[in-house]
């Protein structure tokens, strides 16, 4: 059998002490002036550098948050055009309705399931229809284009809506042309 190597252990206090104090105390170097300016001059190099990368970093970020921002905009306005381009559709879908009067057909049958599709599908979108008649008008939303005289309706309040307007969210897609009751 081979005898494993004891570890070394101290046999007195003083040489317990002594190792103590070895692996304790702190070297001391003697430096000179060349060296000195030398050693700050790197650290002032060090220091310029960490400043440098924070700072690249952070503009970094900065990119980022910019750019995710700038996308979610261009798909609003592409949204926004898309949409805007769509409802000259609704305006006529709403004239051919209104051409067939109270005539019964299956073609007026048609014509309305397609609008109502057509209004079904602009509502997932997001898009809803200003309301206009009997509403105070507003020029945030509607846009005036005849003034009547109606006793039936207050001062400063939309009679008849002439082009429905529409809103995406909070944001108005096409204000509603209207005629307003003085």
């Amino acid at each position: 059998m081979a005898k494993e190597p004891k570890e070394k252990t101290p046999e007195t206090p003083e040489e317990t002490a002594a190792e103590t104090t070895e692996e304790t105390a702190p070297e001391t170097f003697t430096v000179t002036k060349e060296q000195m300016e030398k050693m700050e001059a790197l650290a002032a190099q060090l220091s310029e550098q960490q400043d440098k990368f924070l700072r690249l970093a952070a503009e970094y970020d900065n990119y980022r948050k910019r750019t995710a921002k700038e996308k979610e905009g261009i798909y609003a306005d592409a949204k926004i055009e898309t949409l805007t381009a769509m409802l000259p559709v609704y305006d006529n879908l709403e004239r051919a309705l209104a051409q067939f009067g109270d005539e019964e057909s299956a073609h007026k049958k048609g014509v309305e399931m397609i609008f109502t599709q057509f209004k079904e599908s602009l509502a997932k979108l997001g898009v809803s229809p200003i309301e206009a008649v009997g509403q105070p008008f507003d020029p945030e939303k509607h846009n005036a284009v005849m003034h009547v005289e109606d006793e039936a309706f207050g001062e400063n309040t939309v009679a008849e809506v002439l082009q429905q307007g529409f809103m995406l969210g909070d944001k108005v897609l096409r204000f509603a042309i209207v005629k307003v009751a003085n």
